[in-house]
């Protein structure tokens, strides 16, 4: 078993669990796709050493952390340019 799994499975935890503190609506949502990002990137990681799945990793990170930006505006609102690139980061 490789590091990469733990750490992993560790982001997957941390996501899941703040998504289920939040209040229902597209930023939970959101938060839930980065958690199953983590988890799908850790059972790639448990079968080897593999670099490919750092660009999806480095992808889920951004999701996470432009999710911790809109939620410390206080808005929520999405503007048409944030609510574009959301999409685009959770493909």
């Amino acid at each position: 078993m490789s590091d990469a799994f733990d750490y992993f499975r560790a982001y997957a935890v941390r996501a899941l669990c703040k998504a289920r503190s939040m209040p229902r609506g597209r930023m939970k949502h959101l938060q839930l796709v980065a958690g199953r990002i983590y988890n799908l990137l850790k059972k790639e990681a448990a079968y080897g050493p593999n670099i490919q799945y750092l660009d999806d990793f480095r992808s889920a990170q951004k999701l996470e952390d432009s999710l911790d930006r809109r939620s410390t505006d206080g808005s929520g609102r999405l503007t048409p340019a944030a609510r574009q690139s959301s999409n685009r980061e959770a493909r």
